[in-house]
């Protein structure tokens, strides 16, 4: 096997990175307690008590969900954005690596790519014990793609 190659170990581990957290209920990822245990965050109620919008059927509020809810679901959705946003780099890389592809075309087989896994990565999770696959995900995880698609274009427009 070429060297060259060694570099789709990067979307396939970050992935089965992915398959992993998926496939953990959500009771097992549930970061509350941790919250709740190392930092008293009731000063923030004040800041965030404005936030009040629907997510999947569910009120995301302070008042739903207690300041340690609400910063929990922002972090949450922020993992959904970071993890897609690697997984996009990386298969931007692996395809740079590998392939004889225009700067475009890579991009654009690369966002699709991660955007097909982030797809599949929810169907996933509705064969997982408390969690549903989710639209709105997929659309966070597209967002996360779509960043790294407009840093991976800007960073090769300044290299040239």
């Amino acid at each position: 096997m070429q060297k060259k190659y060694f570099y789709w170990l990067l979307p396939t581990t970050w992935m089965a990175i992915l398959f992993f957290s998926s496939s953990t209920p959500y009771e097992k990822q549930d970061i509350k307690p941790i919250l709740s245990g190392l930092l008293d965050l009731s000063f923030l109620e004040p800041y965030l008590s404005w936030i009040s919008f629907q997510y999947h059927q569910s009120e995301v509020s302070v008042s739903a969900q207690g300041v340690n809810g609400l910063i929990e679901f922002f972090i949450r959705k922020g993992a959904h954005f970071g993890t897609f946003l690697i997984l996009m780099i990386f298969f931007y890389l692996a395809f740079r690596k590998t392939v004889h592809w225009s700067l475009k075309k890579i991009l654009v087989i690369s966002f699709l790519s991660t955007i097909a896994y982030a797809i599949i990565d929810e169907i996933h999770q509705g064969f997982t014990p408390n969690r549903t696959p989710y639209i709105g995900d997929v659309m966070i995880d597209g967002f996360g793609a779509f960043v790294a698609y407009l840093m991976l274009l800007f960073w090769n427009r300044r290299k040239k």
